[in-house]
């Protein structure tokens, strides 16, 4: 099974930018869907973005189109996820997984229960 370790969270003011990564260890993660989502406290995990089998392929949630980027380096078994305009509302544990579902090689997973390989998420924090 894959293993997931993410890294790149800290604090940073509002506006600014932050890039999280996903190192993936194990068999190679080139053909799963892969997505991050995050969970604030008190509140329950959400989808934010994610890359189908084709990495051409990606999909956002509403709140963060057009800010954040979902990008993956099948060489270095790696997921990005590039936040810009960061607002203190993104405040929340950020999460990468992996989906072992079958089916289109287009389709992007949105549903957590979509995914059965998680990290143990890392904590960004967006100041005002």
């Amino acid at each position: 099974q894959v293993q997931l370790v993410e890294s790149g969270g800290g604090l940073v003011q509002a506006g600014k930018s932050l890039r999280l990564s996903c190192t993936a260890s194990g068999p190679s993660f080139t053909n799963n869907p892969m997505g991050w989502f995050r969970q604030a406290p008190g509140k329950e995990r959400e989808f934010v973005a994610g890359v189908s089998r084709v990495p051409s392929y990606r999909g956002y949630a509403d709140s963060v189109k057009w800010r954040f980027l979902i990008s993956r380096n099948s060489g270095e078994n790696t997921l990005y996820l590039q936040m810009n305009f960061l607002q203190p509302e993104g405040t929340a544990g950020y999460y990468c997984a992996a989906s072992e579902a079958s089916g289109s090689y287009y389709a992007i997973r949105t549903d957590l229960y979509e995914y059965q390989c998680w990290g143990q998420g890392t904590q960004v924090t967006g100041s005002s």
